[in-house]
């Protein structure tokens, strides 16, 4: 079972199994050595009635043999240890490569869940594999015909029996391989579904607390649990019953050698010492290709493992642009599709136009297409169809790193990470002065508050949970400001936050107004009523566009929906002053 892409994939790594292999054939070679001096030193001893001088000297050359040997071993597990750290440091670079290069739509071909899980359980797999099971393979075959040669010169008739057998333990190990294969294709499958609802019902946790279908999840997990426990009790199975049959062709084939060398000397075919050496290397010819049998699971899981590394290998990049955006200039998107399945159009036929230093809003109902849209200005979905070009120079065309240095997209949902205020806030710009992250705090209204607890050193919990959500989503408002960007994308990005930490937050926008080219998604029609154009989308479709005032004389769909918060918004100031 040998996968010649996990040998080129591991090039620089091969040196190290190549010097497993020799090292444990010249262990081989010692030993042999040890056995060939013991049993001459029995043999005499059987002969003679006294010490002599040259069994001294056999004895004193096994002990130095038997030294080497242990240096051998140790320089062996130093070896596999080297490896063991090459292997697993080159497949997670080459995973890390892959994915930066799938860019910020990485999510679009693979789950975050399988990432995780062929990055850490799969890397240990094929550690195991490629540091073990490889070098033992190519041992395996090695050992057997060193030992054949050693035993021709003392009986031919054994050596020849000892050697037909060694083959029957990897022709029993292909006699399951296939069982194997699909059980552990099985395995990984469950394994990766129950791995991706795991990281979605923890990620999700608070909301199915809140709705109380926490217990529905539960069972649903527990459902696919089983599943993978009846997987992985499959496979144990399967590889106990491998073992066996192995151990009895290992020591049936031993015995037989044994049983031949016992009936050659009774014969007088060979003498004591050499059938005394066919006794103690009969097992050692079975011995390499018996442990590489027990490395037979450790291969197939290795083998299943690199099926979904690879895959993920092979997922098909979209070609990266290279071209330099010097200055950001007007965007035009013109005859812009856009689908994530095919024959389902989530963008039809979009014309927009984002002038440089302008405010442009892009507001519709839920599901009208306006996140999308930003994310495709941003970077993060591709594989459009239409023209988007900033200036004259084409989106897919342009480098992403260069787009991210002129675009900052901030959403609702801000990730902020578990470490100090000042490190969240410097990952936008490592370089700023603790004055401009101060100054920045100051302008979305948060200085106040963080400066009553321990300023820019306050540790924040996990996701931010020792701030309000207006808090943070205000942080995550500093962060983007402070990266400076010639462009900001505000996805609905003061939703779902109480009324003063809105009102800042539109105040702060309005003053970078006129100094960057605001795009702005809002649910809420008030927040965009000074925006320079507005572009009302229903369906994927943009059906109106104008300043606030000449889409009200219009009497279309944008008027129905901003009379209709107008009206809910006077209900509830009603009700709040009753």
């Amino acid at each position: 079972m040998l996968d010649k892409r996990l040998l080129h994939l591991l090039e620089k790594s091969k040196k190290y199994m190549y010097q497993t292999v020799f090292l444990n054939w010249i262990a081989l070679l010692v030993n042999i050595g040890i056995m060939v001096l013991l049993t001459t030193v029995l043999a005499n001893l059987r002969m003679m009635a006294s010490w002599n001088r040259e069994l001294t000297y056999y004895i004193v050359g096994s002990v130095v043999l038997i030294i080497l040997r242990s240096q051998i071993q140790r320089q062996t597990v130093m070896t596999a240890y080297k490896a063991s750290g090459d292997i697993k440091q080159t497949l997670r670079e080459k995973i890390y490569s892959k994915i930066m290069r799938l860019g910020v739509s990485y999510h679009e071909k693979v789950s975050t869940a399988q990432i995780i899980q062929v990055s850490t359980e799969g890397v240990e797999q094929l550690e195991i594999y490629f540091g073990k099971y490889l070098p033992q393979l190519f041992y395996s075959l090695l050992a057997p015909l060193t030992l054949f040669f050693v035993i021709l010169f003392v009986n031919v008739k054994v050596a020849v029996v000892l050697f037909i057998c060694v083959p029957l333990i990897p022709i029993s190990i292909m006699g399951v391989q296939k069982i194997a294969k699909k059980l552990l294709a099985k395995y990984w499958g469950s394994y990766t579904d129950l791995g991706d609802s795991f990281l979605e019902n923890l990620q999700g946790l608070t909301t199915l607390k809140i709705y109380q279908a926490d217990e529905k999840k539960t069972k649903e997990m527990d459902e696919q649990a089983e599943g993978f426990r009846k997987a992985t009790m499959k496979v144990l199975i399967m590889q106990l019953n491998s073992i066996s049959v192995m151990d009895i062709v290992a020591f049936g084939g031993a015995a037989l050698g044994i049983g031949m060398a016992l009936l050659e000397y009774h014969n007088q075919n060979i003498s004591f010492s050499g059938m005394l050496l066919i006794v103690l290397l009969a097992s050692e010819f079975f011995i390499p290709m018996r442990l590489l049998g027990s490395f037979f699971h450790i291969a197939m899981n290795g083998a299943a493992a690199s099926e979904k590394m690879f895959q993920i290998f092979a997922l098909e990049e979209v070609e990266e642009g290279n071209i330099q955006l010097d200055t950001l200039g007007s965007i035009h998107i013109q005859n812009l599709h856009f689908a994530y399945k095919e024959n389902a159009d989530v963008l039809k036929n979009i014309n927009i136009t984002i002038e440089e230093g302008k405010f442009t809003a892009l507001v519709g109902a839920s599901g009208c297409g306006k996140s999308t849209v930003a994310k495709l200005l941003a970077g993060q979905n591709k594989g459009y169809q239409g023209s988007i070009t900033f200036g004259e120079k084409e989106l897919s065309k342009i480098s992403e790193r260069e787009l991210l240095k002129k675009n900052t997209l901030l959403s609702h949902n801000s990730y902020v990470f578990t470490s100090t205020i000042e490190e969240n806030l410097r990952m936008a710009r490592p370089q700023a002065t603790d004055g401009e992250l101060i100054e920045m705090l100051e302008l979305v209204g948060l200085l106040d508050v963080l400066q009553k607890r321990e300023g820019l050193q306050m540790n924040l919990a996990e996701q931010g949970a020792d701030l309000s959500g207006g808090q943070r989503q205000r942080l995550g408002f500093a962060r983007a400001l402070l990266h400076n960007t010639p462009m900001y994308i505000f996805d609905e990005a003061t939703s779902n936050i109480d009324v003063e930490s809105e009102e800042k937050l539109m105040a702060t926008i309005q003053a970078i107004r006129g100094l960057k080219t605001i795009l702005m998604i809002s649910h809420r029609l008030e927040n965009v009523k000074t925006a320079d154009v507005i572009y009302y989308m229903e369906v994927g479709e943009v059906k109106e566009q104008g300043t606030h005032e000449e889409l009200m004389q219009l009497g279309g769909g944008y008027k129905a929906m901003y009379c209709k918060q107008r009206q809910l918004e006077e209900i509830r100031e009603a009700n709040t002053y009753a």
